[in-house]
């Protein structure tokens, strides 16, 4: 499977095969307004200037989901909300305190998604909100939760967030305060590496996988978080991402793409919506995850 995987992945990212069309990425920013640990003196509002102004500076539009729980568990994160909507940019729903499907019933679920729609309200006023990007991307532990739950959604409007790329960057922001904490200047310069080798690893197999399914690249959606982590690395990543020759779109641009259309419209039967997913569905194989996050749990402990 290896050796037909490494053929897969010659033909996919030959010059040929990107002739066609430049790919595009729309970027998500989950578990808004507080994610992670911050390191010393950092607040979340400088977090989330920094998101804005790098997102503003690449032309890359901002979705993020929110979890309204944290205005009561950190009050001083509030104000990052109203300056992601003044930035101009949108939030959708990653429920009230982002729990996971699998360890409640849908209807405690129903109502995770209910108790975070007054601030999306609020905040969004006539503009879409009704995207919902499920906590651990997981939509449960049995089928019967899966379609009762997409069944609520497609009765109430609802789109699903997909995810077509993602390296795992929640896992670099609390290592990251550790050290800043601690000023290990060399492993912050680690985890600096290792988060756009991640990146640009992940990119490139998104792209192979893509390739393998479609024979080009269909619009892709990442994965990020608003941590502290992610706002210093954010001007480098989406450089990362230009030099690599990708563009930026947003989300709603990106699922119009017939491979998300049972997200996009989930009364209908769920199909694979993760590349990986795909792959396996047509029985082809898939590339092994370049991504190894087990380094960063030690790193400045």
């Amino acid at each position: 499977m290896r050796i037909l995987f490494s053929a897969v992945l010659a033909l996919a990212l030959s010059g040929a095969a990107y002739a066609a069309d430049k790919p595009v990425i729309a970027v998500t920013w989950d578990d808004l307004p507080a994610h992670s640990a911050l390191p010393p003196g950092v607040t979340r509002v400088e977090v989330a200037a920094e998101l804005l102004k790098a997102s503003a500076e690449a032309g890359a539009p901002a979705f993020g989901f929110i979890n309204a729980v944290q205005n009561e568990r950190e009050p001083d994160s509030a104000p990052v909300l109203t300056m992601w909507r003044d930035a101009g940019q949108p939030l959708g729903n990653h429920t009230w305190s982002h729990q996971n499907l699998a360890s409640l019933t849908p209807a405690q679920f129903i109502a995770e998604i209910e108790r975070n729609e007054p601030a999306l309200k609020a905040l969004m006023g006539p503009e879409d909100w009704r995207w919902l990007r499920y906590p651990f991307l997981s939509e449960g532990d049995t089928a019967q939760k899966r379609l009762a739950v997409r069944a609520w959604l497609a009765a109430n409007h609802y789109k699903i967030a997909s995810v077509t790329m993602g390296f795992g960057d929640y896992a670099y922001n609390e290592p990251y305060a550790r050290c800043m904490a601690k000023g290990d200047q060399p492993a912050i310069a680690e985890l600096e590496r290792r988060f756009l080798d991640g990146a640009a690893a992940d990119a490139d197999r998104a792209r192979a996988m893509s390739h393998a399914l479609f024979g080009k690249d269909i619009p892709y959606v990442l994965l990020m978080h608003g941590g502290a982590f992610d706002a210093r690395m954010a001007p480098r990543l989406f450089k990362l991402y230009q030099d690599k020759g990708f563009g930026f779109t947003t989300l709603a641009e990106a699922q119009k793409h017939p491979f998300y259309k049972t997200d996009v419209e989930p009364g209908l039967p769920p199909q694979p919506t993760t590349l990986d997913g795909a792959l396996r569905a047509k029985g082809l194989p898939v590339p092994p995850n370049p991504v190894d996050l087990t380094p960063l749990e030690t790193l400045c402990r």
